[in-house]
C-alpha cells in the first residue's frame, strides 16, 4: 500500500491506495470513526445505485469487522445528482441522522458522489468531517484530492460549491476491477494529465507502461494512482485555493475540455476524461502555433493520448458547431478573471504554465482549422 500525505498544516491528511482496503476500512478509518460506535449509531454512507451494488458489501463487512453498520443514502448515477434539489434532500438526510460537527461521512463513488457529499459535508452544521471511498480511476487520481466540492446549476458545471478537505482519502485499487474500460481510459486521461503538466519522466514512463495501466496490472497502478496523487498533492500544498496560479495548472485540458462537454451537453457523449483528453491535444496543438512547443512534441503527446484509446482528433467528434462557439462555452468557464480566461499551456512535456494573454479569436481560428481537419 502506497501512503501519500497532502500537507494542508492543521488540516493534513493522507491518501490511502492499495488493494482491497474497503474491507479493512475499520483499521484505516477507525480513529474518524469513533464517535458513531460510542453512541451506537449507524455511519451515514452516501452512495450511488452502480457503486453500491459493486463494492457495498466489501464496505459492509469492512465496517462490521470494526463494530460498525452502514446507513445507506443512494443517489441516481450521474451528474444529475449534483443539483439544488439533490443537495437539499442530502443535507436534509443527514440532518435527519443526527450527524454532529465531529462525524464522518463516506462518500463511496465517484466524482458525482464525492462532489455532491463533500459540498453537503461543507455546510452542515458549518462543516462536518467527510472521507473519501473513490471507486473510479478518475476519482481516486482527481476528484477525491483537493477538496473541491460542487454542484451543478442552470448557469454551468460545479459554478457552486466550496473548498472541503476530507478526513483521508481510501483508494481501492480493486474497485477498478469492475470499472467500465471507457470509464477506464477517461481517468487515465487525468493520468497522463500529471506527465504532461509536470513530470516528464513519469509521461515518458507512460508511453512504456501505460497498457499495463490500463489492464490493471496491480504493480503498474498502484505507481500510476500514487504518482498522480503525489503530484497532485504538492500542487494543492503550495496553493489550496486556487490564489497564486499553481493549482490552475491542474487544469491542462479542462478549458478546451469544458467547452466541448458544454457542446456535447455534459453527457455520455463525451465523458469528462474524453473531453479532457481532447482538450491536452488541443492545448499542445496550440502551444505549437503559437510557437511556444515543437510541433513534434505536440504530436508525441497527441499520440499518447491516442494509443490509450482516447479521443485526439477534434473532426472526429462532429460536433456540427463552429471555433467561435467552442470559444462562447469558455467564456461561461468558472475560471474567468477580469472578462479574460486563462489557458494552460505546454513549453515542453512536462512544463504547464498559465498563459493570460490568449486572443479568443485567434482560439476560434484555431478551433475551426481543428474541427475541419486542416
Amino acid at each position: 500500500m502506497a501512503l501519500i500525505p497532502v500537507e494542508l498544516g492543521a488540516r493534513a491528511y493522507c491518501v490511502h491506495v492499495g488493494d482491497r482496503l474497503l474491507e479493512g476500512i475499520g483499521d484505516l478509518a477507525g480513529d474518524v470513526l469513533n464517535s458513531y460506535r460510542a453512541g451506537g449509531r449507524p455511519v451515514p454512507v452516501v452512495v450511488d445505485g452502480n457503486a453500491r451494488r459493486l463494492h457495498g458489501e466489501r464496505l459492509a463487512a469492512g465496517l462490521a469487522a470494526a463494530g460498525l453498520e452502514p446507513s445507506w443514502y443512494d443517489i441516481p448515477p450521474g451528474e444529475a445528482a449534483k443539483s439544488w434539489q439533490g443537495l437539499a434532500a442530502l443535507v436534509d438526510w443527514l440532518l435527519a441522522q443526527g450527524v454532529e460537527r465531529g462525524d464522518h461521512v463516506l462518500a463511496l463513488g465517484g466524482g458525482v458522489v464525492g462532489d455532491l457529499a463533500g459540498f453537503a459535508c461543507a455546510i452542515v452544521k458549518r462543516g462536518c468531517g467527510l472521507v473519501q471511498l473513490p471507486t473510479t480511476l478518475l476519482a481516486q487520481v482527481d476528484s477525491s484530492v483537493g477538496g473541491k466540492t460542487a454542484i451543478n446549476t442552470a448557469a454551468g458545471k460545479n459554478l457552486v460549491g466550496a473548498f472541503h478537505q476530507p478526513a483521508m482519502v481510501i483508494a481501492d485499487l480493486g474497485a477498478l476491477d469492475t470499472l467500465p474500460m471507457r470509464e477506464m481510459r477517461a481517468g487515465y486521461a487525468e493520468v497522463l494529465k500529471y506527465g504532461l503538466l509536470g513530470d516528464a519522466a513519469f509521461f515518458a514512463w507512460l508511453e512504456r507502461d501505460g497498457s499495463a495501466v490500463l489492464a490493471r496490472d496491480r504493480a503498474a497502478l498502484e505507481h500510476a494512482v500514487a504518482t498522480s496523487v503525489g503530484a497532485k498533492a504538492a500542487i494543492i500544498a503550495e496553493d489550496e485555493h486556487e490564489r497564486t496560479g499553481r493549482r490552475a495548472l491542474l487544469n491542462l485540458g479542462h478549458t478546451f475540455g469544458h467547452a466541448l462537454e458544454a457542446q456535447t451537453g455534459f453527457g455520455e457523449r463525451l465523458l469528462h476524461g474524453e473531453a479532457v483528453a481532447m482538450g491536452m491535444v488541443l492545448a499542445a496543438r496550440y502551444s505549437a502555433r503559437l510557437g511556444l512547443l515543437p510541433a513534434a512534441e505536440a504530436e508525441r503527446a497527441a499520440r499518447a493520448i491516442a494509443e490509450a484509446g482516447l479521443p485526439a482528433v477534434l473532426a472526429d467528434l462532429s460536433l456540427n458547431c463552429d471555433g467561435r462557439a467552442l470559444v462562447d462555452h469558455m467564456r461561461h468557464d468558472k475560471k474567468m478573471e477580469g472578462g479574460t480566461l486563462p489557458f494552460i499551456l505546454l513549453r515542453g512535456i512536462g512544463t504547464a504554465f498559465v498563459a493570460r494573454d490568449i486572443d479568443p479569436d485567434d482560439v476560434a481560428r484555431f478551433l475551426d482549422e481543428q474541427l475541419t481537419g486542416s
